[in-house]
């Protein structure tokens, strides 16, 4: 049916139709894409001749971050809230993307802060939290922090407060 130039997704139709088991487009487009680097011609009759697809449903392996613990790895005493120094970090982003608040609040007291970082990369981020918290680090126990790549350096953020640091599951902050 490739070679007659039904797509994928129109395959996947015409076998539903017709009462035959039915599979999935990108399955089709896996097969294809096989045969084409086994030297097949498959992919020739393709509409679309893209350089790379998306790939849905895979994880995304572009800035992931590395040695993330998450947020059930932290001491228990930090759900009790009974001590200070237990803080939570995330980013407020701007209009347009310019501006970035990196808040840090502390879970007991309740205590906010918004500090003005100079973008949302993880350099500036890790900066802001850095210079604000130095001269508090015996307040810093532990940072929860929300998922984003943002708070890529968190090794570094722990190894200069000498905290520890979590993060959130996604969605789940």
């Amino acid at each position: 049916m490739i070679r007659e130039d039904l797509s994928p997704e129109q395959i996947t139709g015409h076998r539903k139709d017709i009462g035959e088991p039915s599979v999935s487009p990108e399955w089709i487009y896996q097969r294809i894409y096989a045969d084409k680097r086994n030297g097949g011609d498959l992919h020739t009759h393709l509409r679309c001749q893209k350089q790379r697809r998306n790939r849905y449903g895979s994880i995304e392996r572009c800035g992931q971050i590395k040695n993330r613990v998450f947020i059930e790895k932290h001491p228990a005493v930090v759900d009790l809230r009974s001590s200070v120094g237990d803080w939570e970090a995330d980013t407020v982003i701007g209009k347009q993307g310019h501006s970035v608040l990196v808040t840090l609040v502390e879970r007991k007291t309740r205590f906010t802060v918004a500090i003005k970082a100079a973008n949302k990369t993880g350099r500036a981020v890790t900066d802001a939290i850095c210079d604000y918290l130095k001269p508090h680090q015996e307040r810093v126990l532990t940072l929860t922090y929300a998922n984003g790549r943002e708070f890529a350096y968190h090794e570094e953020i722990a190894r200069k407060l000498t905290a520890e640091g979590v993060f959130a599951h996604p969605y789940h902050s």
